[in-house]
């Protein structure tokens, strides 16, 4: 196997491990886990520094609180009061419940989200940090625990529902942070399309010694005419060398 492939999926073991324990793992499991892999103390303390970054405690579990910004602590405070007045269930009831709600019971599956709703505080956190608000995060784990209350019929054990409701949890919120992170990106490139754009514009209307139109930057500059007129619309007009010229 190719060195990069080989150390890619033990680090991935390594963090499925960690969070298999509570995001937790001890220094020794690391090394044991790279063992045959022979790495150096600075490549073994590179690994410590990746798994520290993404909320994995080394030898005791990390404060994830210390990971969230004061609009989020603000935000959480006032969740976590709201959502103290949910009835709490033991082991025993929330297996019967359960297990009617993969039934189909209504009343059940209600109850169920109930129970599941503080731990998508929990698995919020785990994301928080990424460039989303955590009442975000949370609101995609509540409708992913709202949707997933009625699809557990198709499990065949009610100890299964944990790991399933988990899951939906987890893949909502992260594709939540996909989207989030596609549409930044897409608004950057736009926003660096209007700036050479408007840099372009500048220069050619110094040139000419007026304002410039579409059509004329497009053909001395090659730029499509589409994506100078979509730049100025994005713009909101104040490409200031760019002439509106409805024409073009």
């Amino acid at each position: 196997m190719n060195k990069e492939i080989e150390f890619a999926k033990t680090l991935q073991e390594v963090v499925n491990r960690a969070k298999d324990n509570g995001n937790c793992i001890s220094k020794e499991e690391v090394e044991e886990a790279f063992a045959s892999q022979n790495l150096k103390e600075e490549q073994l303390e590179l690994v410590l520094d990746y798994l520290v970054k993404h909320k994995i405690g080394i030898g005791e579990p990390v404060d994830l609180d210390d990971y969230l910004s004061e609009e989020d602590k603000n935000y959480l405070d006032e969740y976590l009061a709201e959502i103290e007045a949910l009835k709490t269930f033991s082991q025993g009831e929330k297996e019967a419940i359960t297990m009617s709600a993969m039934a189909g019971d209504a009343d059940a599956q209600r109850q169920l989200i109930e129970i599941y709703i503080p731990q998508v505080v929990d698995v919020a956190k785990l994301y928080a940090g990424q460039g989303v608000f955590l009442e975000d995060l949370i609101g995609e784990g509540n409708l992913a625990v709202t949707l997933g209350v009625t699809q557990i019929g198709c499990l065949e054990h009610p100890s299964e529902a944990d790991g399933m409701m988990g899951k939906l949890m987890m893949d909502a919120m992260e594709d939540y942070i996909t989207e989030n992170t596609n549409a930044e990106e897409m608004d950057k490139k736009m926003a660096d399309r209007v700036n050479d754009i408007s840099d372009k514009a500048k220069e050619l209307a110094e040139s000419f010694g007026r304002k410039i139109t579409p059509k004329e930057l497009a053909e001395e500059t090659g730029i499509k005419l589409e994506d100078i007129v979509e730049a100025v619309r994005m713009s909101g007009d104040n490409i200031e060398y760019i002439e509106n010229d409805s024409n073009d």
